[in-house]
């Protein structure tokens, strides 16, 4: 009899053991194949069978094994995981993966990414729009300057006026465009519906200074202006109210802004490292700053010459207070000098005329 109890007593230990690490296993096999966040894209069709979506997860390296995938689907009663595009991270395990797989994924394989810098003009965002959408340079270039579409984003934003529709613009639009990243459907994504993302958020970030640009001596176009030219001049953000200061003073005292980049702008050089000419610096146009025939005394370009950031329209609406009415930069180590006198200023401009390459 205690021969039978000892028997029996082995045996329930041995089942315990067996019991216990069939568990472990189970419970091991559901956990992450690994601990680091490597993300895989992978789709579940319609109409995909259980054992399926296993084969793929199991393909993909996402589990570390199939049939335990499918003895958890069965002990859950787990009958609603949907078909879709999903991004899957290999430390997430069976339980967060199923629940990925029930909530559903929104995600679209077609969907294109643009991102539009700060400082580029008109003819690069047409560029860059042509380069990712099946839209053509040309397009959209023409709808900058389409009057029937300019009048419909005038009634839309508080922001835009007739001003965007003055036939000396070379773009309508110019400066008006967010520069940001954008997230769109697909290539056939319209050129109005790209224009209308970054007008959106170009309102959001002027809504929050609205009270202060309608007190400003400035139209907001002429805001927008004078940020592009602080856009394309200053080296560093911390010298971007100093730069609209510059051109402010100047303006008030009839000066000419005398902004080479206007001049790169108005003959369409957008080649930073090409040399302009004499005769370029002399080319009449509203856009060049750089004239020397009084025809641009105090005054701003006709309009904006490129996107402009919110730092740069901050720096617009709120120049700095200073006396300053020149300044020249350092691009090698991008500190810039300002001075309110001219010989100083020639002086700080001889100096740096070797490191500059006779800028």
């Amino acid at each position: 009899m205690k021969k039978f109890k000892n028997i029996s007593l082995a045996f329930l230990i041995i089942f315990t053991i067996i019991i216990v690490g069939v568990c472990g296993f189970y419970n091991f096999m559901l956990t992450p194949v690994n601990d680091k966040e490597d993300i895989v894209e992978i789709e579940i069709p319609n109409n995909t069978s259980t054992k399926q979506i296993a084969k793929i997860l199991k393909e993909n390296q996402l589990i570390r094994d199939d049939k335990i995938f499918l003895i958890y689907v069965k002990i859950f009663k787990i009958d609603n995981m949907k078909a879709g595009y999903y991004d899957l991270s290999r430390n997430m395990g069976v339980k967060k993966i199923v629940e990925a797989l029930q909530t559903g994924s929104k995600k679209n394989p077609n969907e294109i990414q643009i991102t539009f810098q700060e400082g580029i003009n008109i003819r690069e965002i047409a560029t860059i729009i042509s380069n990712h959408t099946n839209n053509s340079y040309d397009d959209v270039i023409n709808k900058t300057t389409d009057t029937a579409y300019l009048d419909t984003l005038i009634e839309k934003y508080w922001f835009m006026t007739d001003e965007v529709k003055n036939s000396e613009l070379y773009y309508g639009l110019e400066g008006y465009l967010y520069p940001d990243t954008y997230r769109f459907e697909n290539k056939d994504v319209s050129i109005e519906t790209i224009f209308n993302k970054m007008l959106d958020e170009m309102n959001e970030v002027l809504s929050t200074y609205k009270e202060d640009i309608e007190k400003s001596n400035l139209t907001l176009h002429q805001i927008l202006t004078l940020a592009s030219m602080v856009e394309k001049e200053a080296a560093k953000e911390s010298d971007r109210g100093k730069v609209a200061s510059v051109f402010i003073n100047r303006m008030n005292k009839g000066m000419s802004l005398g902004s080479d980049v206007t001049t790169r702008y108005a003959c369409k050089v957008d080649n930073k490292k090409q040399a302009l000419t004499a005769m370029q610096y002399k080319m009449a146009s509203p856009y060049n700053t750089r004239l020397t025939d009084g025809s641009m005394n105090g005054k701003l370009p006709v309009g904006p010459i490129c996107a402009v950031s919110k730092e740069s329209i901050i720096a617009s609406i709120y120049p700095e207070d200073t006396d300053y009415l020149y300044f020249i930069a350092n691009i090698q180590t991008l500190e810039t000098f300002f001075y309110n006198n001219a010989s100083s200023f020639e002086q700080k401009k001889s100096e740096l005329k070797s490191v500059n390459g006779g800028f």
